[in-house]
């Protein structure tokens, strides 16, 4: 499945500290480093970007948003630069830095949703497929000012796009972290059918 010049240690190696970087909790660190407190008590308790603009704070959301999208991207890059080949490889370590983002040991396994980290995988697997799924939720977000809505849309959309520019292995992992990114808004879905989700904008 992956080349014989990596290890099963160098394996399990990468795979870990793709998760130690998944679990950065970038709105925290950028909510109290911008003296808002623990953003965990405000709005939904959550530490996404999403969360973060109910507090009014433009650029805290975006320092956010910008910093949980790099984990999504930086790991993959390192690992491809090291193991160009390796294409299945590069998709699991995307798939564990997502899974750090959205089960931090740190918070006691209680993250963010993984819709930036999951963009920056996809931007980093495929570019035509981050991009298009990018350009989707920003569209849906502008239309309708639901971030959780364009989420799902984006994210169900990326395994089709992910099987026309990229291989069934690397699809297989992308529809898997799809699954995961729809579990974790099971509570959006559910205020999304009965009318009573936050639009973005909207303070606490």
């Amino acid at each position: 499945m992956l080349g014989s010049d990596i290890t099963l240690g160098v394996i399990l190696a990468v795979l870990a500290a793709s998760y130690l970087i998944g679990t950065i909790p970038c709105g925290l660190l950028f909510s109290r480093a911008a003296g808002l407190g623990d953003i965990r008590k405000i709005g939904s308790g959550n530490i996404g970007a999403t969360n973060v603009l109910r507090t009014g704070r433009k650029w805290v959301a975006l320092c956010t948003m910008i910093g949980d999208t790099a984990k999504g991207i930086v790991p993959i890059v390192i690992v491809r630069a090291m193991w160009p080949e390796e294409i299945f490889f590069h998709a699991l370590v995307g798939l564990f830095t997502v899974l750090g983002h959205v089960f931090p040991v740190w918070l006691r396994f209680q993250g963010g949703k993984g819709v930036a980290t999951f963009g920056g995988l996809l931007l980093a697997l495929s570019l035509p497929v981050g991009a298009i799924a990018g350009a989707v939720w920003l569209a849906l977000v502008c239309i309708t000012r639901y971030s959780s809505l364009a989420a799902l849309v984006a994210t169900a959309l990326s395994p089709i796009l992910a099987w026309f520019f990229t291989d069934p292995k690397t699809t297989a992992v992308i529809a898997a972290v799809a699954v995961l990114v729809w579990q974790r808004h099971h509570s959006n879905i559910r205020r999304l059918l009965r009318g009573e989700e936050t639009k973005v904008g909207a303070k606490t």
